[in-house]
């Protein structure tokens, strides 16, 4: 009668439960992160924090890249945008999905109809 794990899967298993170990063990060890804990209101001493935000003309730009004027008012919220992450003014999908055209790198080359 074979045994109900051969010693390949054995081996495999071991390998596997090994790695997990590692992973987590690096995991924990980064280094010293703030964390809010009990109190997610409050800001870790000596956290870095933004003093004021200047909505530049080269911002302002980036952040209105390929939507043509005018500009619809759902796009108000720019008004108080501060700089905080927001997917709105970064580079998404590519392909048929980039609206916007963030990875455009050169306008397409129009073939000429022949006579």
């Amino acid at each position: 009668m074979r045994p109900p794990f051969s010693r390949r899967n054995r081996q495999c298993a071991f390998l596997f439960v090994l790695c997990q170990s590692i992973w987590a063990t690096s995991a924990c060890a980064e280094g010293d992160y703030p964390v809010a804990g009990l109190t997610p209101s409050l800001r870790p001493a000596g956290a870095p924090a933004i003093a004021r935000f200047e909505q530049t003309a080269e911002w302002r730009a980036r952040a209105l890249k390929g939507i043509s004027e005018p500009h619809p008012q759902g796009l108000g919220f720019l008004e108080y945008q501060g700089a905080w992450y927001s997917p709105f003014d970064r580079p998404g999908l590519t392909g048929p999905y980039d609206l916007r055209g963030w990875h455009v790198t050169k306008p397409p080359v129009r073939k000429e109809a022949r006579p």
